[in-house]
């Protein structure tokens, strides 16, 4: 990949959530996506919708490996990938959607309350916030594989874990996340779909 960071997970899940996007960021404006990774996701869905402003984010020492996919990339509607961490400054202009992958997992809970709380923040009345990875339902894992993959986090580090979805949304509620659809995926992932309460 000439040196750019890669991850398998992200090549083999881009285009299911893609699908999903496709359904939900459908008019014209701005995406804030936190937790880019690699960069891969917002190269790909960049490209598959140019109808949005793609603007990546990542924690201080990921910025690079982002820039290496989005240079290579030469896409007008990928912006300069900006630091970002949930429980620090979050940007100050609002976005028409907001879209995350694969972090609630590796963030400890006072973190992933911090994303809802900044999302609710930054993203506009009427706005859409999709979040994609594994989550367990009504306290118990949705497939076997999650529970092992629960059990491995946390033995890296007890603060991390699969999370259930219903406590998500307990957290997301009095923040003006309404929940509109948690989507069946690939591999027993969800991507959980919300809209910003207001009118747009």
């Amino acid at each position: 990949m000439n040196g750019k960071p890669f991850a398998e997970s992200a090549e083999q899940n881009k285009d299911p959530i893609l699908d999903v996007l496709r359904r939900w960021f459908v008019e014209p404006g701005s995406v804030l996506e936190v937790g880019s990774g690699t960069g891969q996701h917002a190269v790909h869905f960049a490209t598959a919708l140019p109808h949005l402003t793609w603007q990546p984010t990542e924690v201080p020492g990921r910025i690079e490996g982002i820039e290496a996919w989005r240079r290579d990339a030469g896409l007008d509607n990928i912006a300069p990938a900006r630091e970002l961490h949930a429980t620090g400054q979050w940007p100050g202009e609002h976005y028409d959607y907001v879209f995350t992958a694969n972090t609630a997992h590796i963030m400890h809970w006072p973190e992933v309350l911090a994303v809802l709380a900044g999302v609710s923040g930054v993203l506009r009345p009427g706005g859409i916030f999709a979040m994609y990875g594994p989550f367990a339902r009504g306290g118990r894992h949705t497939a076997p594989s999650n529970l092992e993959f629960d059990r491995a986090l946390r033995r890296a580090d007890p603060g991390m874990g699969v999370r259930d979805m219903d406590d998500i949304q307990r957290a997301a509620a009095p923040l003006g996340l309404d929940l509109l659809e948690s989507i069946a995926m690939p591999a027993d992932n969800f991507t959980l779909v919300w809209r910003r309460s207001g009118a747009p």
